[in-house]
């Protein structure tokens, strides 16, 4: 380096290579070491696992983030294994979904998609019939233009909306009903 004071020029600064230290460097350009306590396996073997594991790591990563996918806190044996069925299931949603993204709207995220159709609901309007049944009508609500395209794009489109129903009185209204 130049002395203090002096402006860096070509002229000022001066280097030269480590030649040793380069040659060392470039001899493991490029290569991994992998070590483990299993002996006798393939290499190969080896390395397919660690690969299986970085996959692994990866999706625990999406199942926390993406998601959203709290730990729980359960006490019986079934509903933890509940959980990580329904934690598994969710994922596997995730990545069918990403795989598609990729192969028919490149660029778009499983996040974006979701929160995009978010809005699409099922709602149910229950009317009371002069014979004391109510007559139930589920209704999906129709996606907006940018939703259709974005329906379109990935080869989808909503389900027919589901024909009314009849239920007996002793059917009551779930809790979240409105009464009209």
């Amino acid at each position: 380096m130049p002395p203090e004071g002096q402006r860096v020029t070509r002229q000022s600064v001066h280097f030269q290579v480590d030649e040793l230290g380069l040659q060392k460097a470039e001899a493991l350009d490029g290569h991994h070491l992998l070590r483990s306590n299993l002996v006798g396996d393939n290499p190969a073997a080896l390395w397919e696992r660690y690969v299986q594991l970085t996959h692994i790591e990866a999706a625990f990563k999406t199942l926390k983030s993406e998601l959203g996918i709290r730990p729980l806190y359960h006490q019986l044996g079934p509903r933890v294994e509940g959980h990580i069925l329904i934690a598994f299931l969710a994922y596997c949603l995730w990545v069918t979904l990403k795989k598609r993204l990729q192969a028919l709207a490149p660029g778009l995220t499983p996040q974006a998609v979701l929160e995009k159709l978010a809005t699409l609901q099922m709602l149910e309007v229950w009317l009371p019939t002069t014979d004391g049944r109510n007559l139930v009508m589920p209704r999906y609500t129709q996606p907006e233009p940018d939703q259709t395209i974005l329906l379109h794009h990935l080869n989808l489109s909503p389900p027919s909306q589901p024909p009314p129903r009849i239920k007996t009185q002793s059917n009551e209204y779930p809790q979240e009903a409105l009464r009209l």
